[in-house]
């Protein structure tokens, strides 16, 4: 195989093979191949979000690339250099403007100067990490490992109507290592319902329900009440602040599905971290894998190796010369270490 070609199989991972591996082909300068996109997930090929990111990220590095369209299931992607400047992308539907700036965000570090980046479609997506995550859990993390980005959340949109605006700023830098063997202690906790066009006491039954739990009863609550234009919609968002990090999580309301529920789902997620005694929630751990490997180093824990987890680790390992393993802790969940190959 040409060591400067990068050849993968997508059947068996989402999105985040591509992302992952469009990151990687314009940080590297490898040309990547990638078949069998999104093979075994009920639609799959390239999706709006999925269209959206290839050709950004094209735009981007003065990409050539051969299977962008809808649909598609194989593409070919040869870079050219990282370049920064303005952009602006719109995704057309509610995908995920946020998993589009995670294709183009670790680029953009790398690029040859500072970068604007204006994405349009949703932030709020069941199927994707809301903005509040990326701002609130994610970002801080980047930022103390050298990363100088800022982001701005301009308008919410939900599925289905979309609509929804980030401006992120980014300046070129290095990245360090980062380890985070522990979340430390928790220093406070937050619930925040927002709710676009939905009555107001569906927000007031979520906090409810969140307050009689016992490890939320002194949160701080706040039913957010957004524009009508931005709606429908409706998300549940928990924060959990520790000494290392803030945990986010989040449960989207949807038609039939109780307000009591919603919350439901969300402290289950926290419950679910909280029992595995580990620093890194599942969701948190597919998303920062990355940085680290790019930084060259770092550790975690986290309560499962999700297929996510594992398939970004595939990607990573070969388009860089890291090595990632996965230690079983004896308390439960996975110790994750990134290491120089």
């Amino acid at each position: 195989m040409n060591k400067d070609l990068i050849e993968l199989d997508g059947a068996d991972g989402g999105g985040q093979i591509l992302r992952s591996a469009l990151s990687l082909s314009m940080i590297t300068g490898k040309a990547l191949r990638i078949v069998n996109i999104r093979g075994r997930r009920s639609r799959p090929g390239l999706l709006r979000q999925h269209l959206t990111a290839v050709r950004a990220a094209a735009e981007v590095c003065g990409a050539t690339v051969q299977g962008d369209e809808l649909g598609a299931r194989s593409l070919t992607f040869r870079p050219g250099a990282v370049r920064g400047g303005d952009y602006r992308f719109a995704i057309g539907s509610a995908g995920s403007a946020v998993l589009v700036l995670q294709t183009l965000l670790p680029a953009l570090l790398f690029a040859d100067g500072p970068s604007n980046l204006a994405i349009t479609g949703g932030t709020h997506n069941p199927l994707a990490p809301p903005a509040d995550f990326i701002e609130r859990s994610w970002l801080p993390l980047l930022r103390r490992m050298g990363a100088t980005v800022d982001f701005a959340l301009l308008r919410h949109g939900f599925m289905p109507a979309g609509g929804g605006e980030l401006r992120v700023r980014v300046a070129p830098g290095e990245l360090r290592p980062l380890h985070l063997p522990e979340a430390g202690t928790v220093l406070s906790r937050s619930a925040r319902a927002l709710l676009a066009a939905i009555p107001g006491h569906v927000g007031d039954r979520e906090l409810e329900k969140v307050k009689r739990h016992q490890d939320w009863r002194a949160a701080s609550v706040q039913v957010v009440r957004l524009p009508e234009d931005q709606g429908p919609g409706n998300a549940l968002l928990l924060e959990i602040a520790c000494e290392q990090l803030t945990l986010a999580f989040c449960a989207f309301g949807q038609p039939g599905v109780s307000a009591e529920r919603v919350a439901s789902q969300a402290l289950r997620q926290a419950d679910d971290w909280r029992r595995s005694g580990t620093s890194v929630e599942e969701h948190l751990a597919d998303q920062l894998l990355l940085p680290l490997a790019l930084a060259g180093g770092g550790s975690f824990t986290t309560p499962v190796a999700s297929d996510h987890l594992l398939s970004n680790r595939t990607v990573i390992e070969a388009f860089l010369p890291v090595r990632i393993a996965f230690e079983a802790r004896h308390a439960g969940g996975q110790h994750i270490r990134i290491t120089p190959a």
